[in-house]
């Protein structure tokens, strides 16, 4: 049962903040934060986009506590965008997993203090197989900071929480700065949206990158009637196929109009004398096989149609199938 509004209470911090202006707060704390990490980026981060670009293995992100969880992130961000990463966490490594790292990889190493003792031996293991270090830490007098070959330090900046110590501030700066190495290197690589399809195939970006072939139904009767039809035909054939359309085709079968929903209306009063070529829209508008989803729903958005017609890449008159917007929009 939903409470009386004189039963709600807000949430109040010892410091006299209510819960929007403590979210508030805490926002505008690590956006400052970021703004001095965009500006602190130094050539440093060139030499690690060359570092990891150069490398003929992988790169493999490490680190321990929350630095490891946001080393997880990048590791799938980096993995995602055409650089082959994994997460291997620190504690493991000691234990055996060290020989996941091989001479050709790059070592990426999250840590706020760099004082991690977990790190020590994944760093030595790296540095025996001349593998590059590039490491993540605000402490430059650090250990970790110290054993790296580039060092990608993070601007000092308080912690959000307000003990100041949970990490908050510094764990957002190196999520930012994973994505700031994974973006470069994915331009640096010179990939496209195509390149990024095939390793999306699932989930809303799967559909929206996706061929529009692949989301409409071929095996469906396309609705065609001849540009000589009656009416009777076309309104028949617009039936069948439950799509709002007809497409209109000449003799040799190429299409040259279509018939929708709106077009009857309007030729209302010909309907028992026209025949489809009458009524029908010239040179529709029609999308080739292999266009993804997402582009062919801004051609049907800025056309404001719901309804067209796909058709052999290069020739715009041979339909193949049809795609209606709710085929489209998952």
């Amino acid at each position: 049962m939903a409470r009386r509004n004189q039963d709600v209470v807000a949430y109040t911090q010892t410091d006299g903040l209510n819960a929007l202006d403590s979210g508030r707060a805490v926002i505008r704390h690590e956006a400052a934060a970021l703004n001095l990490l965009a500006e602190a980026l130094d050539r440093n981060f060139e030499h690690a986009i060359e570092e990891i670009f150069r490398a003929g293995g992988r790169v493999i992100v490490s680190g321990v506590g929350k630095s490891g969880h946001v080393g997880r992130k990048i590791a799938a961000t980096l993995a995602a965008t055409g650089t082959v990463s994994f997460f291997l966490h620190a504690g493991e490594a000691a234990h055996g997993d060290l020989g996941m790292v091989a001479a050709g990889d790059v070592l990426l190493v999250l840590s706020n203090s760099g004082n991690s003792r977990e790190l020590v031996p994944l760093v030595a293991h790296a540095r025996r197989l001349r593998v590059p270090t590039l490491a993540i830490v605000s402490n430059l007098r650090s250990p970790l900071a110290k054993a790296a070959d580039i060092v990608l330090p993070l601007p000092e900046a308080t912690e959000a929480c307000p003990a100041r110590i949970a990490p908050t501030t510094s764990t957002t700066m190196m999520l930012a700065l994973g994505d700031a190495l994974a973006v470069t290197i994915m331009r640096r690589r010179g990939l496209t949206r195509h390149d990024l399809a095939q390793w999306h195939p699932g989930g809303h970006i799967g559909s929206r990158l996706a061929p529009v072939e692949e989301v409409i139904d071929r095996n469906d009767p396309l609705p065609l009637v001849r540009s000589d039809a009656p009416m009777r035909n076309v309104v028949l054939e617009m039936t069948s196929a439950g799509k709002g359309v007809t497409g209109v085709v000449d003799e040799d079968g190429g299409l040259i109009g279509v018939v929708t929903d709106g077009d009857l209306r309007r030729a209302f009063d010909q309907v028992l004398i026209a025949r489809a070529r009458d009524v029908m829209t010239a040179d529709p508008i029609t999308v080739p096989r292999g266009m993804p989803v997402e582009d062919v729903l801004t051609i049907m958005n800025e056309a404001k149609i719901t309804v067209v017609f796909v058709t052999e890449p290069g020739n715009p008159r041979r339909p193949i199938g049809i795609a209606h917007i709710h085929d489209l929009v998952l």
